[in-house]
């Protein structure tokens, strides 16, 4: 993670930052009344005022004006009706704080960004810079009434109910604390840094924003593990997370994240003291001796 301008280790001095969502908005109304200047209008209406975390997200994520004119043009069902579920972020300021507060009671040397709510070209569902952490509040706003039929399966994947949003808050905020941990290539690691942060998000907040990927992964374990374990100690983690172009029915992506989940709770259940169990996931430097630490290769054999 790189040094953030806003980092601080009080939970209630975090800003939630909702200022793009209104300006996306507005350059939406204005763009659906002169459509062939639309372009031009999101450059002046929103990516001109944007954020600092909005103009981290659009680098990281989304690339060009033209990309994301493009996407709102061509889901304009969708686009018609998500608004309100967009606008129900600050709803959930609540929820959020609670969560960076659960991390600083079991994680005391945690460090609190701010959170940045944008609209996105539905690349990614969150994220994280050195302005804080980053969520593409379009794929967040999936519920009662929002028209998803412009989407195909993969990327109706890709959305998730508002209800969610603290807990993908609460995944990328664990995401922020891992720059102890050994980078690595292989796929274990990846796959242990995204599960942790499902797991420990969920601990903070209640949840995890993967439930789609966990109720798929049932029955299955064995399975999953088995196909895993040809990957693991390979620099193939395209296999497993953010593989969303190869989704179908039969074959899940990101079931890399489950793997990693899986992996941190069994470790977590094993350890007496809890609090260094968290410590211990956040500063791991083997990822090989964490999954032996974890026991969760004699849990998978009960499946």
């Amino acid at each position: 993670v790189p040094a953030s301008k806003t980092l601080n280790d009080n939970p209630e001095k975090a800003h939630i930052i909702t200022r793009d969502i209104h300006h996306f908005w507005e350059a939406y109304d204005l763009a659906a009344k002169d459509t062939a200047n639309a372009k031009s209008i999101y450059k002046k209406y929103y990516f001109d005022k944007a954020s600092d975390g909005m103009q981290d997200y659009m680098g990281l994520k989304v690339s060009s004006i033209d990309r994301f004119t493009k996407h709102i043009q061509s889901h304009p069902k969708l686009y018609k009706s998500m608004r309100e579920n967009t606008l129900k972020v600050e709803d959930y300021k609540k929820e959020i704080q609670t969560g960076f507060k659960n991390l600083k009671a079991i994680y005391p040397e945690a460090k609190f960004p701010d959170v940045y709510f944008v609209i996105g070209a539905f690349t990614s569902g969150g994220t994280i810079s050195s302005a804080g952490l980053l969520i593409g509040t379009n794929q967040m706003s999936a519920g009662i009434g929002v028209n998803t039929e412009e989407l195909d399966f993969r990327a109706k994947l890709l959305m998730n109910k508002s209800k969610y949003i603290p807990n993908i808050v609460a995944h990328e905020l664990i995401h922020f604390q891992q720059d102890h941990m050994k980078r690595d290539t292989i796929t274990l690691g990846y796959a242990i840094k995204e599960g942790m942060a499902d797991f420990i998000g969920e601990l903070i907040s209640g949840g995890t924003a993967n439930e789609k990927i966990f109720d798929w992964a049932k029955g299955k374990e064995q399975q999953i593990w088995n196909d895993f374990k040809k990957d693991m100690y390979y620099n193939r983690s395209k296999n497993w997370i953010a593989n969303y172009s190869t989704a179908s029915k039969d074959s899940y992506p990101d079931l890399g994240y489950w793997i990693g989940y899986e992996i941190c709770k069994s470790y977590y259940e094993n350890k007496k003291d809890k609090q260094q169990a968290i410590y211990d996931m956040l500063h791991v430097r083997d990822y090989r001796k964490f999954l032996d630490n974890s026991k969760w290769e004699k849990k998978v054999k009960k499946y």
